[in-house]
């Protein structure tokens, strides 16, 4: 077998880390989890945990950083379907869900450590950083692909991200406190409803004189 460069080493202790992690993270919670337990979930030491991210608090944003690009990838790809805004607004949804359910432990763990950057200015700062930047992405997307909903719609694109971002907070959280009562196709309704709402508003808008 051939050895692994120094380069490779590190991205499988980084992997192997992260994994673990979120492991540990879904057992213990983000307060009682110590950095013993996930560099000894991975086979490694304290040191090998320091070697590659400064805290818990790191860790958990490269995790995010790593969530958010392949959300990015499924967002894109509807986008660029072609399909209608209804049927694009419900496979959205669809994949949403689809993510929140191969992973069920993260958004409790995503809101746990919402509730940390509360407590910590400088978490909350690296923590917005990255909301705004998918959101700014989505706002993007969202832009060229405008004649979607029939044109410039009366609303700031980057508005119409935080409107769709806020609702998928929402549904993460409803699936967390009342699982039994929210409908797997439910988000995809509601974002359904939201840009069919949107494309009459701005046709509205663009018929005014």
């Amino acid at each position: 077998m051939a050895r692994l460069t120094r380069k490779e080493s590190q991205a499988r202790t980084r992997s192997q880390l992260l994994e673990a992690a979120g492991k540990v993270f879904a057992d213990r919670g983000l307060q009682r989890a110590t950095v013993d337990e996930v560099a000894g979930e991975a086979g490694y030491t304290k040191g090998a945990f320091y070697a590659n991210f400064k805290s818990k608090e790191d860790l958990f944003l490269t995790m995010l950083d790593e969530r958010f690009g392949k959300r990015l990838e499924e967002i894109d790809r509807v986008l660029e379907s072609g399909a209608s805004v209804q049927d694009q607004a419900r496979q959205a949804g669809q994949d949403f869900t689809d993510y929140l359910r191969t992973d069920p432990e993260w958004s409790r763990l995503f809101f746990e450590f919402a509730v940390q950057a509360m407590r910590d200015d400088e978490f909350r700062r690296e923590l917005v950083e990255r909301h705004r930047a998918i959101r700014a992405r989505i706002a993007e997307g969202f832009e060229s692909h405008k004649e979607t909903i029939g044109g410039e719609p009366p609303f700031p694109a980057e508005h119409v991200a935080m409107m769709t971002y806020a609702m998928g907070d929402g549904f993460a959280l409803a699936q967390i406190l009342e699982p039994e009562d929210v409908p797997d196709d439910l988000f995809g309704t509601m974002l359904a409803i939201f840009f069919t709402g949107l494309a009459v508003m701005t046709r509205e808008a663009v018929a005014q004189p």
